[in-house]
Order: structure tokens, then C-alpha cells, then sequence
């Protein structure tokens, strides 16, 4: 029974303290639910926050928002990090009802996304833009009424000839070595979104634009 006391409170102490104050940024890891998605090109957003809720100790656990959620404090501040269960065409649904609820405006939205202009694991970081033919930034662009949210881009490679189905390409999962680029790409965000929090988009694209 005492080792089990110790496992427990073990467990409790791994775990990041508990979020206070008001949700001032969301974080939204884009990608479609369901395992036969798990590891594919377009579910990088999930996996970034899976990355980044491992490391600094909290879970995305919870369903709210049409959403799995978790918060944790990132630089003073509490953040949720949101991945929309709607798929990747409805991911503005979740987004604009975290914002709504918590009346973060939408320059505090952090969108991560798969990009398949940019080389496996390269990284782009913008303030705003245009949907790039991504259809998840395409809904919360559209549900939103603006593109003034920043992002976070994750190179996964252009398809391999201009006839291969696009959906075919995003929804495959990557080669071994194009995934080990990704996964580096991925342990990045978790110094980038800290830097976004707290206003240093400047230094973030410095950093790491094209990284």
C-alpha cells in the first residue's frame, strides 16, 4: 500500500500545476480524429500538442468545444490547446467556440498545420495569411471573417507528380525519414508558441523560419 501511496504521489507531483486565471491564447493543433489518422501527413497539429502536453506535464483530455482540450500557464499566461474532433474542413466550429467562449480575440489564436509547399520538417512561422489551399485554415478563415491569426507551418512535402490525389498525399503516412524531419520540426514548437505568447513573433520568425 505505501508504494502505491508513493506511485501516486509521484504521479501528482509530475504533473504541472493547475491553470489560473483567465484562458488569454488558444492553440489550435489541426488534424482529423480517429486512429487510421493518427500518424498522417495532415494530423501534425495533433501531434505537436501531444508533443508539447508530454513535456510540460498536462493532459488533452478533456471534451469540450467540439474539441479535445487541456490548458496549461505558457509564459505567465493560461493557454488552451484545442484539437477540433469536427475534421480538418470544420476545424473553424471548434476554434470559433473556444474564442466565443473565452472572448479571445482571434490575434491570439496560434493555428499549427501540415504545409505541403514547404520540405519535410521545415518550419514557417507568419502572423497572418491567406489559406494557402489548406482547408483548415480555409473554415477558420472563413468562420472567423479574418486572417489575422498567427501560425505555425510544418513542412510535410510536395506530393511526388502533380497527378497523385492530393487527399491521397495528406492523408498517407510519411516514409521513415521524412518522419524523423517532422518530429524535429515538432519538439521546435514547443520553444516557438512560448515565444508567440508572450509577443515575440519577430524573434520566433528569426529563429526559426525555415529551420
Amino acid at each position: 500500500m505505501a508504494d502505491l501511496f508513493t506511485l501516486f504521489k509521484q504521479i501528482a507531483q509530475d504533473r504541472a500545476p493547475a491553470p489560473a486565471g483567465p484562458v488569454e491564447w488558444i492553440v489550435a493543433g489541426l488534424g482529423n480524429p480517429g486512429a487510421k489518422y493518427e500518424n498522417t501527413r495532415h494530423n501534425v497539429g495533433f501531434l505537436t500538442l501531444d508533443r508539447m502536453a508530454g513535456k510540460l506535464g498536462f493532459r488533452i483530455d478533456r471534451l469540450r468545444f467540439q474539441s479535445l482540450t487541456g490548458e496549461a500557464m505558457i509564459e505567465g499566461r493560461r493557454v488552451l490547446f484545442l484539437k477540433p474532433a469536427t475534421f480538418m474542413n470544420l476545424s473553424g466550429q471548434a476554434v470559433v467556440e473556444a474564442m466565443n467562449f473565452y472572448k479571445v480575440p482571434v490575434e491570439r489564436v496560434i493555428v499549427i498545420h501540415d504545409d505541403v509547399s514547404l520540405a519535410p520538417g521545415r518550419l514557417r512561422i507568419r502572423q497572418k495569411g491567406s489559406d494557402g489551399g489548406h482547408n483548415g485554415l480555409k473554415n477558420i478563415i472563413y468562420l472567423t471573417g479574418k486572417n489575422t491569426f498567427p501560425r505555425i507551418k510544418i513542412g510535410v512535402g510536395e506530393k511526388p507528380h502533380p497527378d497523385y490525389d492530393m487527399a491521397d498525399w495528406v492523408l498517407g503516412v510519411p516514409d521513415a525519414g521524412d518522419r524523423k524531419l517532422i518530429e524535429q520540426a515538432i519538439d521546435k514548437c514547443g520553444g516557438i508558441v512560448p515565444l508567440l505568447v508572450a509577443g515575440r513573433l519577430d524573434e520566433a520568425m528569426n529563429r526559426y523560419n525555415g529551420a
